[in-house]
């Protein structure tokens, strides 16, 4: 019986940890807004969740991502696994400056969308041809991803000042 509550303590400990982990490395995003899409009677109701982001290495370029998130018990203490439905719209917000070298496939946003596995990232491309900055969401797991995304496209112009 001793052994099994020592187990149990370690387990339980190792979820806290989990949890904390997980609750403050979120990366700090830009909450525009969300709409509720279903009531929960225990817990907060499902969402969509809408966020700005600027990319790192690409000034006057703004994106916008909108998402599900579950409520109920699981998702107000963070350990719901959200759908992989995501929108993205990015645009020229300024004049655009890049900041370095631009890789195809970059990593510009994640998020993790559920406790350890799932996360929902957002990559840019360049299409060098047409001269226009490419940004896909998308949601994937070590096994299995999802084949659900979303794409938005800035083309790279002179902006001109009032």
């Amino acid at each position: 019986m001793r052994r099994f509550l020592l187990i149990t303590g370690g387990t339980v400990l190792v979820i806290i940890v989990l949890v904390g982990w997980w609750i403050f490395s979120r990366p700090e995003r830009g909450s525009v807004g969300s709409v509720n899409t279903a009531f929960r009677w225990l817990g907060p109701d499902d969402k969509i969740v809408v966020d700005g982001f600027d990319d790192p290495k690409v000034q006057g370029v703004a994106c916008h991502i909108s998402r599900a998130q579950t409520g109920g018990i699981k998702g107000g203490i963070g350990v719901a696994e959200d759908t992989s439905d995501a929108s993205i719209s990015c645009r020229q917000v300024g004049p655009i400056k890049i900041l370095g070298d631009l890789k195809d496939g970059e990593r510009v946003f994640d998020e993790h969308r559920s406790l350890v596995f799932k996360k929902l990232q957002v990559v840019r491309f360049i299409d060098r041809q047409r001269n226009v900055l490419v940004y896909v969401a998308y949601s994937d797991r070590p096994i299995e991803g999802s084949p659900k995304n979303s794409i938005s496209s800035v083309p790279i112009m002179g902006w001109s000042t009032p």
